[in-house]
């Protein structure tokens, strides 16, 4: 099969296609033949070796952690899904080396739902990491109806995704994003403010009673900033600091689950989430969307087509 790959540790320059051997297919998982990857930013991060502390990495590395596409085989003791199957997930697996930057891989049924028939398959790939982390912190901090919840990049990958998935539960979102991202924000069902010096004052005159959680998914000083506005740290997540948690808030590393991405695809079966791609690259040229990524400027989700681009 094809694959985008590296030899070692680099950037987008060390990425290269080549012929690999079609995935073994271990009891428990299935094989599927990719139709899009996601991409995402941990995907240039692992490969510039930013995970090596605390993941195991072999080369060649194939990247790659969100797919979408159509089971091909099932291994053993398998009948959770058949061939023909459309289906999408997060595939982090325990050792990074075979990814979904490939037209197969294979992948454990614990990390795979039934791609919801309202996507195609390039949202449908942009779904399952960013869709699970917001899902996720979204959980942890116990959003419910009634909640006024503050998104930190609401217009982002995540922050897309988790300002609908808190809309859905009945909350009411305040959510920060660039000006020129404001009424994208607004049509995913949040009230925008702009990020910057003052961001305190501009949300307390949209809630002046303080806000009832938090969600952070961009850093820097969010949390600091937002531990003024929230009743309770308790109901304050961050995935991109770590220090919440010595603040009173929770750290949230997501992790593949497969009752979670079937709510999500529930959600986006009654028309209450979609996932917004800001861009799909082919397959060969994911060196163009990893620039693109590490700029942080996108708006929703950017892919790799490793077929033509289509509807299911």
């Amino acid at each position: 099969m094809k694959a985008i790959a590296l030899d070692g540790y680099g950037g987008p320059d060390a990425l290269r296609l080549i012929e690999v051997p079609d995935p073994k297919v271990a009891p428990g998982e299935v094989l599927i033949r990719v139709k899009a990857a996601g991409v995402n930013p941990v995907d240039w991060k692992l490969a510039e070796g930013r995970l090596d502390a605390i993941m195991e990495t072999r080369f060649p590395l194939i990247p790659g952690w969100d797919v979408a596409g159509v089971v091909e085989r099932v291994g053993f003791d398998v009948e959770e899904f058949a061939p023909g199957d459309e289906v999408f997930g997060y595939i982090r697996k325990d050792i990074a080396q075979l990814g979904a930057y490939a037209e197969l891989v294979s992948a454990h049924v614990r990390m795979l739902a039934r791609k919801p028939a309202a996507l195609s398959w390039e949202q449908a790939a942009g779904v399952p990491l960013a869709g699970l982390t917001a899902y996720q912190a979204v959980t942890r901090v116990g959003v419910h109806a009634g909640d006024t919840v503050l998104v930190h990049a609401a217009a982002g990958g995540v922050g897309s995704l988790g300002v609908q998935i808190a809309a859905a539960l009945g909350a009411r979102v305040i959510g920060t994003a660039s000006p020129r991202n404001h009424d994208f924000v607004r049509r995913l069902g949040a009230e925008p403010v702009a990020y910057g010096d003052g961001l305190a004052e501009r949300v307390g005159r949209l809630a002046p009673e303080g806000v009832d959680a938090v969600l952070d998914f961009v850093g820097g000083d969010a949390v600091d900033v937002s531990l003024g506005l929230v009743h309770s740290p308790e109901r304050m997540a961050s995935i991109a600091d770590p220090e919440a948690v010595a603040k009173g808030g929770h750290y949230v590393w997501v992790r593949p689950d497969a009752a979670d991405l079937t709510d999500l695809a529930e959600l986006v079966d009654q028309g209450k989430l979609t996932v917004f791609v800001d861009r799909v690259f082919p397959l060969e040229q994911a060196a163009e969307a990893w620039r693109l990524s590490s700029q942080g400027h996108t708006r929703g989700k950017l892919v790799l087509s490793v077929t033509e681009p289509q509807d299911s």
